[in-house]
């Protein structure tokens, strides 16, 4: 559904959108995701993350495998979450 490159931006992490296969929802290359994490374990993370195309923040967690990366977002005091599975592009 998406190409996302995940790497610096600053003191943070940002995920940017390259490539979108369906914008009608919103979704636009070139959003991005800026990320403030700090490690839980070898292989976790948390912290926040800053949506600034719709100015909204959440409580983010992360946790990476050989083969993936899973993110889970949270908002309004974890009442809503998302998890989403990315796999490396080759």
């Amino acid at each position: 559904n998406a190409l996302v490159r995940i790497a610096p931006c600053g003191d943070n992490i940002c995920a940017t959108n390259l490539w979108i296969r369906d914008p009608s929802k919103g979704e636009a290359v070139g959003d991005r995701l800026v990320m403030s994490l700090e490690p839980q374990s070898a292989s976790s993370f948390a912290g926040t993350a800053y949506d600034p195309k719709r100015k909204l923040r959440y409580s983010i967690a992360v946790s990476a495998s050989a083969k993936s990366l899973t993110t889970r977002g949270c908002f309004l005091g974890k009442m809503f979450c998302k998890d989403v599975t990315w796999t490396a592009a080759r």
